[in-house]
């Protein structure tokens, strides 16, 4: 028998499918097997994972890595951002190759690819974002897909990347022909552009007026106009960080329709409100984020959604801005605060220590929102997501009696700001292994940037 490998032993496996006790044996980056506990089988390393589960590894398929919005640049880069992705639990990201205006969707995989390769510290993919629906981009569409690329990021909204109808029309007929899966960023062009030029006409220049500029009513129209597309082209739909109750109504309506739509959100919607706005001085420009921040009764409505089963997956849409000279561009106009917020390495702690907790959802709820459900979507599973043999061996030790207080300047995140900062939660990784190898230890990060590799990612099963 072969005497290599790694044991974690003693722990509570936790899948999307049920708990259970069983020691988890992984050899040449792979899970062998699952064993009765005391089962023995010789490793190099065994690990006592007494009192602690054993989860997969956390997959974040919407995060903006080292992401340029004109001349400044998002602050986490491939390394930083996958090392913070790695202390959190997760360990396989899927960041967007975005498709400037003129440029062949070939020179912005190659160029994203050439960004992030050798650097990251998990395991990583990409999303096809498409502003160009030139034939040129039509016909090498499924090619890409075919080489991995499963899935396209379509834009209503920014003048640099939103699509007409028509446009997103072509894009979702190629999504059904191949199979890739279209995710959706739902806001209505006409309506933001109007009501922010209202605003600031108006003298309305403060952080606080970013949420009038965003309305309700801009996702939830958008959300009803993308379903219709999608129900005339005949392929599902998948809906990037849904925010209010009113878009959460328009899903409903299309699934009783029979519609295959899924949808995603993000822990600020389910942690914070639009009062994080009036926080005193330019604090709120910490926290404009797109979509914005929502009302308590949205929070309310997408905790419920959550724990029903009508949000099917959690993302971090983690795209950091420094608050003192990114941030700071906007105080004479919030409509120039760059739009996003950290979040890539404290999205499992969160939502462990509000929803499982707390009791509003199971650990086996868990795992399905942060790992195999997006790993099913997203044409990484059973790889990716899933404690079982075959499966990569992407494994967290999950302490549930871990306390840790979030701070800046504790997490790995390379921005100067939290947007929980003093948070206590209950919960968190232990240890986490990507492949089999080590990557934090007792919390600390004991990799290298560069051990994570591309994950190409093919057909999608949902539906099928």
């Amino acid at each position: 028998m072969e005497d290599d490998g790694l044991l974690i032993a003693g722990g509570t496996v936790v899948t999307a499918g049920g708990s259970f006790p069983a020691d988890v044996l992984c050899r040449e980056g792979r899970i062998a097997a699952l064993l009765s506990p005391g089962e023995s089988r010789p490793a190099v390393e065994v690990l006592d994972a007494s009192g602690c589960y054993v989860l997969p590894g956390g997959v974040d398929v919407h995060v903006h890595l080292q992401m340029p919005v004109g001349d400044i640049v998002s602050t986490d880069d491939f390394a930083s951002g996958t090392i913070a992705a790695a202390c959190g639990g997760t360990t396989t990201v899927v960041d967007f190759a975005t498709q400037e205006r003129g440029q062949t969707l070939e020179e912005a995989v190659a160029q994203r690819r050439a960004e992030a390769d050798g650097k990251v510290a998990v395991d990583y993919s990409l999303h096809l974002a498409v502003t160009d629906t030139s034939e040129r981009t039509l016909r090498v569409l499924p090619r890409l897909v075919e080489e991995g690329y499963a899935s396209f990021k379509l834009y209503t909204v920014y003048p640099a990347l939103y699509l007409e109808d028509e446009e997103i029309l072509r894009l979702l007929e190629v999504a059904r022909e191949t199979g890739a899966m279209p995710l959706v960023h739902c806001e209505n062009r006409a309506i933001v552009e109007r009501c922010t030029r209202t605003l600031l006409l108006a003298g309305k220049r403060e952080p606080r007026y970013h949420p009038q500029a965003r309305p309700a009513e801009a996702e939830a129209e958008a959300v009803r106009r993308m379903l219709a597309l999608a129900g005339v082209a005949g392929t599902p739909l998948g809906i990037a960080h849904l925010s209010t109750r009113a878009a959460l109504g328009e899903v409903c309506r299309a699934r009783t329709r029979g519609q295959e739509v899924w949808v995603e959100t993000c822990p600020h919607y389910l942690l914070l409100t639009e009062a994080e706005y009036e926080r005193p001085g330019f604090e709120g420009a910490k926290y404009v984020l797109t979509p914005p921040l929502r009302k308590e009764s949205d929070r309310e409505a997408l905790w419920t959604a959550l724990i029903g089963g009508g949000i099917d997956w959690i993302s971090t849409d983690h795209c950091p801005w420094n608050y003192r000279g990114q941030k700071e561009r906007g105080r004479e106009d919030f409509a120039l605060i760059p739009n996003g917020a950290p979040g890539i390495e404290t999205r499992l702690m969160l939502l462990w220590s509000e929803g499982v907790t707390r009791g509003r959802i199971s650990p086996e709820r868990f795992v399905a929102l942060t790992a195999t459900q997006p790993a099913r979507l997203f044409g990484l599973y059973p790889r990716k997501g899933a404690i079982a043999p075959g499966a990569d061996a992407d494994l967290v030790v999950w302490d549930p009696a871990r306390r840790v207080t979030l701070r800046a300047e504790t997490l790995h995140q390379q921005v100067d700001y939290c947007p929980y900062e003093g948070w206590e939660v209950v919960g968190g990784p232990r240890e986490v292994f990507l492949r089999g190898r080590p990557v934090v230890r007792e919390g600390r990060f004991v990799g290298a940037p560069g051990q994570g590799e591309f994950v190409p990612r093919y057909s999608l099963m949902v539906g099928r």
